[in-house]
């Protein structure tokens, strides 16, 4: 299993390589064949010592540095590639902190709860396809490649595992993450009801007004004029919802070029979501 996931990678000897929960090492030592450098994040102090001990006295130990704390919190350095049998509670931080890290590495290879890489890799329409589908998707290409039994672990957890592909966008698409993310928080709550149902939602005209206010305040601001202006936000949001087709559109169905085109839409009117 792991030689299959370090041939996943498309190593290249000149690679720096991060990974994130090495354990004891097991994926590690056949990285570190490959690779000009490696480091690994590794949260529980005792795996990392047991990690220095494997490679100690090696031809490998000086292409291995261990940094021993949050992955969430920890400083990266630059690295090509990014492996990882990812803890289950940091899988959603690792995948949003890879995807923002600059450069952007060239792929990642991680290893995740089936659950988890069934939402990453869902297409709009089917059962999984969510709010993290669609940001995921908006700055990457997500590809399922293999499956990982439990029994392929001691002691064997309960669930089974997938491991899958991501391949960062480059360069990403020009939009603020904030944004986007705003827009699908709205319409992913409730993804069977239509667009206009949840827009229509408790709170979410007067957030919107409210935003529309603040650009509109920095608009005038920039151009030393006062806010004299107000807006009837739940008739200027049906009308962008018309105009753009999406009104009767539901979430669940919707692809992120649809997501794109409403968030599109709704900045070309003043309103944004961040």
């Amino acid at each position: 299993m792991f030689l299959r996931i370090v041939d996943k990678a498309n190593l290249k000897p000149t690679d720096s390589v991060l990974e994130v929960g090495p354990g004891t090492g097991n994926l590690t030592v056949r990285i570190l064949e490959k690779v000009k450098h490696v480091t690994a994040v590794e949260m529980d102090p005792r795996m990392a010592a047991e990690l220095v001990k494997r490679v100690q006295g090696t031809s490998e130990q000086r292409k291995l540095d261990i940094t021993i704390g949050d992955f969430v919190k920890a400083e990266l350095p630059y690295f090509d590639v990014c492996i990882s049998n990812t803890p289950y509670q940091i899988s959603s931080p690792l995948v949003f902190r890879l995807l923002s890290h600059r450069p952007l590495p060239r792929v990642a290879i991680l290893m995740f709860q089936r659950e988890f890489a069934l939402r990453l890799t869902a297409t709009p329409g089917t059962e999984f396809w969510s709010r993290l589908s669609a940001n995921v998707q908006l700055y990457a290409k997500v590809d399922h490649i293999m499956k990982v039994a439990r029994n392929n672990f001691r002691p064997a957890p309960n669930v089974e595992s997938s491991v899958v592909r991501i391949t960062p966008l480059s360069p990403p698409p020009p939009v603020r993450f904030e944004e986007f993310d705003g827009l699908t928080r709205i319409l992913f709550t409730r993804r069977n009801k239509t667009c206009r149902a949840n827009f229509g939602a408790s709170g979410v005209e007067k957030m919107m007004r409210d935003n529309w206010t603040q650009w509109k305040k920095g608009q005038n601001a920039s151009s030393g004029m006062e806010l004299e202006e107000s807006i009837d936000a739940k008739a200027a949001i049906e009308e962008i919802l018309q105009e753009t087709g999406f009104s009767d559109a539901r979430a669940a169905k919707m692809s992120v070029d649809d997501l794109l085109k409403l968030l599109y839409a709704f900045h070309a009117k003043g309103f944004h979501f961040a």
